[in-house]
């Protein structure tokens, strides 16, 4: 069951995803739909988005998947051969929001590197490179 559950997931983001960014292409330019998670009976289906912008436009994109839950439901059971149509929860997803901060972070750890943090190469400001003297390897 655990293959087939799999399998069902990735249709059902694939079918929801080229649905939703044809027929409501400039309500949902900004939404990316991430994951499915289908309940072992097939009858559940949460489905993980996440957005470009703040937390104002995950908002919006939130009440606009919730407003076209009932018929994206609907054009899914046409599309997609199932003994039930799973029913959709929309579920909010801050990996890439999170991603993209902790990108930030490490390009600010490299910008103070190179702008006078990074002469020792262990990155502590307390450092003054003596301790690593010895341990140079000549190349």
């Amino acid at each position: 069951m655990g293959q087939r559950k799999i399998r069902v997931g990735e249709l059902v983001l694939r079918q929801l995803s080229e649905m939703l960014h044809s027929r409501w292409r400039a309500e949902s330019v900004s939404i990316t739909l991430t994951e499915v998670d289908i309940s072992p009976d097939l009858r559940k289906a949460r489905v993980y988005y996440s957005v470009i912008g703040g937390r104002e436009a995950a908002a919006k994109a939130g009440k606009l998947l919730m407003s076209l839950r009932g018929e994206l439901r609907r054009m899914l059971g046409k599309e997609v051969v199932l003994k039930y149509t799973p029913e959709l929860q929309f579920v909010y997803d801050p990996s890439v929001e999170r991603g993209m901060h902790l990108l930030s972070v490490m390009d600010e750890i490299a910008a103070s590197e190179q702008n006078g943090g990074g002469e020792t190469g262990c990155g502590y400001s307390d450092c003054d490179g003596a301790q690593h003297a010895g341990n140079q390897e000549e190349i």
